[in-house]
């Protein structure tokens, strides 16, 4: 792809997005700000009625008149950012069932705490939801769109804009950061302080990857503790964060049982720790957070594309053994053990031979990612460069 061409990227989860239309009256596409929810829903439903709810006279319309609203778009209509008129799923249960027909709306949204209870309460056993991130490795790489560099890639992050419209991640994210701080999070909560707020988001990044403390969390922002708990909830519900759960089978082991925690995408990560070049981030002590957080939010975009749930953990006992992420899928368990270096190292699979020892898992369901490019079939794993990590799934 040369300098001057803009990818239009098809995304993976158009398929299941159509399928599940053809099943359910209503199908909720969630995802964080700019992850692509608009342009997946009109590519893929190109003859649906398009509204924006972020357009006033729309929005006006939908909360003074809802039932005048969806009498006049009662079919194929796509519903964008939806979580603006939160009351219009209440009378949305009675349109769908007036018919029960398949493939009525689709809806999108991007405050997932708010749609989500209103999604419970009125349109329980109507809705499918699918949750769509920013781009997978996957998709960048059918538009010829991967960086070389894997620490160029990790900087430039996955968002379809910086790409479509070849922007400098200096200048898209901290602009992204500010939209989201001073609309998003005032439309889910009223927080006084923005600019504590703020800063509270640069202290979680400074822990991506690392067990979460929320009172060392709290007090190091000037903050309760009850307030960083929400806060994170917000951050989560907004999809710039997750928590990573411990693996629930101890094998008889003393196990960490506190969560880890990732941002979704390794651009925003790098913008809130100030790393202004992949040069920079190539010597930060964080890059082996941050190649790890990248690999298993691939896993994990991987598995919602399908429609799954990601059903993703990491697994660490007391004495520091620990494998940084383990995935259930169809009755395995699949070891996944990520190193940052370029230059495969017989350390590397220690972990991995304890896990297998401990487990009776099998060499064939254990991976290594590194940030090197060749691809190798080792005795107590299968070692795969970054820009392959999605074949961890088709290969098991």
């Amino acid at each position: 792809m040369s300098k001057n061409d803009k990818p239009v990227f098809r995304r993976l989860q158009s398929s299941k997005l159509q399928q599940l239309a053809q099943s359910f009256p209503i199908v909720c596409l969630i995802g964080p700000r700019q992850s692509g929810k608009t342009t997946l829903a009109r590519t893929s439903f190109p003859d649906y009625t398009y509204l924006s709810l972020e357009d006033l006279d729309n929005r006006t319309y939908a909360e003074n008149d809802p039932r005048g609203f969806l009498a006049d778009y009662a079919n194929k209509v796509i519903l964008d950012e939806v979580q603006r008129t939160p009351d219009l799923l209440s009378y949305l249960q009675t349109q769908v069932d007036k018919t029960d027909s398949p493939g009525q709306y689709i809806l999108t949204g991007s405050a997932q705490l708010t749609l989500l209870e209103k999604l419970t309460q009125s349109l329980a056993g109507r809705t499918a939801l699918l949750k769509l991130l920013p781009l997978s490795l996957t998709e960048l790489n059918n538009e010829n769109a991967v960086k070389q560099d894997c620490c160029e890639q990790l900087f430039y992050g996955f968002y379809p804009r910086i790409y479509k419209h070849d922007i400098n991640p200096i200048d898209w994210y901290p602009n992204y950061t500010q939209t989201y701080i001073e609309k998003d999070v005032r439309d889910i909560i009223n927080i006084t302080s923005l600019t504590t707020f703020k800063r509270f988001i640069a202290l979680c990044a400074g822990r991506h990857g690392q067990l979460l403390d929320i009172s060392a969390l709290a007090n190091d922002c000037g903050i309760a503790r009850k307030t960083a708990t929400n806060w994170l909830s917000i951050l989560e519900a907004s999809f710039l964060i997750y928590r990573l759960s411990p693996f629930h089978n101890n094998f008889n082991k003393r196990l960490i049982k506190s969560p880890k925690l990732y941002f979704y995408d390794s651009g925003l990560v790098c913008s809130l720790l100030k790393i202004e070049t992949p040069e920079q981030l190539k010597t930060h002590y964080l890059k082996g957070a941050i190649f790890e957080g990248f690999v298993i939010t691939e896993i994990m975009k991987q598995r919602h594309n399908l429609g799954l749930e990601p059903h993703i953990y990491f697994w660490r006992d007391k004495n520091g053994n620990e494998i940084d992420c383990i995935v259930e899928q169809e009755n395995q368990l699949l070891s996944v053990e990520i190193k940052s270096g370029k230059t495969l190292n017989q350390d590397f699979f220690k972990g991995l031979s304890y896990w297998q020892n401990l487990s009776g898992q099998t060499p064939k369901n254990s991976f290594l990612i590194y940030a090197g490019d060749e691809r190798q079939s080792r005795s107590s794993a299968n070692v795969l460069p970054w820009h392959d990590v999605n074949d961890i799934l088709s290969e098991s």
